[in-house]
This record gives structure tokens, C-alpha cells and sequence, in this order.
């Protein structure tokens, strides 16, 4: 069996193991997710804070293809990494600090686990997505988090159990 654990990080880790572990058995396994919206503003705002650092001392492609422009107007420091690069890091932070927790305490119990993140608007539609992708028989999820999976049994838990082709267990 294939447990997929959606993970906001409000997500009981103990329990959130002990249920996926004994649902996949032992030859089974478990994918922890977390979906993380990226803020609209997010990039700019990381421009503006990031053109305030130093440049590093590595060679840019902006020296030999020309400096790209940003939304203002104004060049790109040397510093900035890219769009695509910042993201990438906030993600993959995002997954370290909510999917990973889980995946730990699954793999201490015994039982096999990874971890994803994935950029989305839509939580339940990426879960969903996510859960006809990997073929999984069962989703897990809190009953109530704090951030992208937010409010009681009434927004992100409801909608899955409702919209769900497969079963969905709600961990309180």
C-alpha cells in the first residue's frame, strides 16, 4: 500500500508515522508532501533584499549574454541568483522544515518514506494531483493546521474527503 501524508507542518508527527507506517505494512511505503503557495510578491521582495548584498566573486551570465532586467526597470546585481534558484531554495526549505519531520519518524519506527514539495495555488487539487501520480491508496492528513492547510474540518480535510477517489484518514 502507498500512503501519501500531506503536511503543512502542524501535522502530529508521532501519530502521523504510527498511522502511515501501519497502513503501507511492511511492504509498503509513504511519500510525505507539503504544498507550499508561493506569495505573489515573493520574488520581488527577495530582489529588493537581495540587490543589498554584496556580489559574490563567481562569474555571472549576465557578463557574457547581458544583465537581465528586473520589473523596474533596473539591473539585476551581480549577486542575484535567479528567480528559479530562490525558489527552488524556498521549497526545498519548506520541505526540510514540514515534510521531513514526518519522514523521520516514519523511517525510526521502521517504515519507508520520502518526501516532496510542490508549488501550488490550489492545496487540494496539487494533493489530489499528486495522489492519482503516485498511485497512492490512501491520503493522510491533519485536521487542522496553521498554513497552507488552514481552518478545521471545513476547508483543505473536508474538501479531500469529499473530492477524493481514494480514502482519506484525518488525524486529529
Amino acid at each position: 500500500m502507498h500512503v501519501l501524508v500531506a503536511t503543512d507542518g502542524t501535522l502530529d508527527t508521532d501519530k502521523a508515522a504510527l498511522f502511515a507506517t501501519s497502513l503501507a505494512g511492511s511492504e509498503g511505503s509513504t511519500t510525505v508532501v507539503t504544498i507550499v503557495r508561493i506569495p505573489r510578491r515573493l520574488v520581488q521582495e527577495l530582489r529588493d533584499k537581495w540587490g543589498g548584498h554584496a556580489a559574490t566573486t563567481s562569474d555571472a551570465d549576465a557578463e557574457y549574454v547581458g544583465a537581465p532586467q528586473f520589473d523596474s526597470g533596473t539591473t539585476v546585481p551581480r549577486s542575484w541568483p535567479g528567480d528559479d534558484a530562490v525558489i527552488d531554495q524556498y521549497l526545498g526549505n519548506k520541505r526540510v522544515e514540514n515534510a521531513r519531520p514526518v519522514v523521520l519518524a516514519i523511517r525510526e519506527i521502521g517504515g519507508t518514506a520520502e518526501s516532496l514539495v510542490r508549488e501550488g495555488d490550489d492545496v487540494e487539487d496539487e494533493i489530489l494531483a499528486l495522489c492519482k501520480e503516485l498511485e497512492a491508496d490512501v491520503i493522510l492528513i491533519g485536521s487542522h493546521g496553521h498554513g497552507a492547510f488552514t481552518g478545521l474540518l471545513g476547508s483543505t480535510g473536508a474538501k479531500l474527503v469529499r473530492r477524493a477517489t481514494v480514502p482519506v484518514l484525518v488525524i486529529r
